[in-house]
């Protein structure tokens, strides 16, 4: 199996429906009250984009890259609309975004992530497809233009030199989603205008 650099249609999944999922266990107690436990550190996410499906034309679209891909066998990106920045969908990515890490005058290499947080709680979460040329980079709140590079296929920012101990290391950036189909079927309806049309289109996000 293989993970294909190439993004789902951004016209059909702009209709998508789905956000993240987690997995609890909850053990209602014979006193009524429940223990729950997490059996998922990380959210994983799961679309349905048969509802940005509008034409005949987005129809056959997605036969195409159901069949490119094998069905479930080939990774590939997918655009979250609703979660698909550094910062707010409704906003521009600044280099201040999301800190990423601090420097030790050693260290190269840092991870993107984005982190979650509503009242004193957080997550943060790694991303791993950046979209190319929309990466920007900050030490200490000031704009590094030059001195790194991304691996826009893992997520991963290499410095040419280590940052110095105690800088502040910040990025923004856009990103996808990698995800996978989740089924190797694609159960078409063909109508009395011949237009067709498919019930559901499940993805899968890719975890590591």
């Amino acid at each position: 199996m293989a993970f294909h650099e190439v993004r789902f249609p951004d016209n059909i999944s702009r209709g998508a429906r789905g956000g993240p999922e987690r997995r609890t266990q909850i053990v209602e107690l014979a006193s009524g009250d429940e223990e729950r436990n997490a059996s998922w550190a990380n959210s994983r996410r799961r679309y349905d984009v048969a509802y940005g499906i509008r034409r005949a034309d987005d129809l056959a679209a997605v036969v195409a890259f159901f069949e490119a891909r094998n069905g479930r066998l080939h990774g590939f990106r997918f655009k979250d609309w609703g979660d698909h920045k550094s910062c707010l969908p409704s906003g521009a990515p600044s280099p201040m975004d999301q800190a990423i890490g601090t420097g030790d005058s050693t260290t190269t290499a840092f991870q993107l992530v984005k982190h979650y947080a509503s009242g004193a709680q957080s997550w943060t979460r790694a991303i791993a497809k950046p979209v190319a040329g929309t990466v920007r980079i900050a030490f200490g709140g000031v704009e590094q233009p030059s001195g790194w590079s991304v691996d826009t296929t893992a997520g991963l920012v290499t410095f040419s030199s280590a940052p110095g101990a105690g800088v502040a290391i910040t990025a923004g950036f856009e990103f996808d989603v990698p995800v996978r189909f989740d089924s190797d079927a694609l159960d078409v309806t063909h109508d009395i205008e011949r237009l067709g049309s498919i019930t559901s289109i499940p993805l899968l996000e890719l975890r590591r």
